[in-house]
C-alpha cells in the first residue's frame, strides 16, 4: 500500500464520478504550467465547463477515467477513450507535481489496462512530448509490449494489451445492461495503490 510522502493519508484509486467536477477544476488549477503543457501540449491554465463535463462523464466501457486521491483531494487522473469503431484507445495521464515519481501513473495505467481489456480494447495509444521522459519511462517499464514512433515532435507510443479472459460471472448469459453495471461496480472503489 502506497502512503504519500507529502502527508499521512493513503492514496486511493477509483473511477471518476460526475460530481468530481469541482475537485478536477481545483486539481488542474494547482498543476504547474509544465505539467499542464505536458498533458495538453499548450498552455491551458483553466478547464472549461465543457471539458469538465466531458472529463467527468464516462461510460466505463469506451471512455473511462480513474482518479487517484489522497483524503478528499484529487492528485492524479488517468483516462482512456476508445477510437470509434476500433480496438484501440487513446490513453493519457496527469499527476500533481508533488506526487510524481511515486508509481501513481504506473498504477493508473495498470488499472486502465485491466478495464480496457475487459471491453475488447487491445491497444493503448499515447501521444507524448519527447521532453516528457517521465511518462515515456512509465510506458517503457510497463508490462506491455511497447513501440514508439516520432513525427512532428510528438512521440506516439503504442502499448499492446494482453488478451483478457472474463470471469465466469461475466459470461455470455448476462445481458448487456448487467455487464455494464457489473463492470462499473468492479471498478470502484478500486482501492489503495500498492
Amino acid at each position: 500500500m502506497l502512503t504519500s510522502t507529502a502527508a499521512k493519508d493513503k492514496i486511493c484509486l477509483r473511477p471518476i464520478r460526475e460530481d468530481d467536477g469541482p475537485g478536477l477544476i481545483d486539481f488542474h488549477r494547482h498543476l504547474s504550467p509544465r505539467s499542464v503543457y505536458r498533458r495538453f501540449f499548450f498552455v491551458h491554465p483553466i478547464l472549461s465547463a465543457t471539458e469538465v463535463e466531458r472529463f467527468t462523464r464516462v461510460d466505463y466501457v469506451d471512455r473511462l477515467a480513474i482518479v487517484a486521491e489522497e483524503g478528499d483531494r484529487l492528485i492524479a487522473v488517468g483516462r482512456y477513450d476508445r477510437n470509434p469503431g476500433s480496438l484501440e484507445a487513446e490513453v493519457a495521464f496527469v499527476v500533481a507535481d508533488r506526487y510524481q515519481h511515486h508509481g501513481i501513473a504506473t498504477a493508473l495505467l495498470q488499472k486502465l489496462a485491466d478495464a480496457a481489456r475487459s471491453h475488447g480494447i487491445t491497444t493503448f495509444v499515447a501521444y507524448v512530448l519527447p521532453e516528457n521522459r517521465d511518462m515515456l519511462s512509465v510506458f517503457r517499464h510497463s508490462s506491455f509490449r511497447v513501440s514508439t514512433t516520432i513525427e512532428d515532435a510528438i512521440v506516439t507510443v503504442r502499448l499492446v494489451l494482453p488478451e483478457w479472459h472474463p470471469p465466469a460471472e461475466l459470461g455470455a448469459a448476462a445481458g448487456a445492461g448487467q455487464k455494464l453495471e457489473r463492470a462499473a461496480e468492479s471498478l470502484g472503489p478500486i482501492g489503495h495503490v500498492s
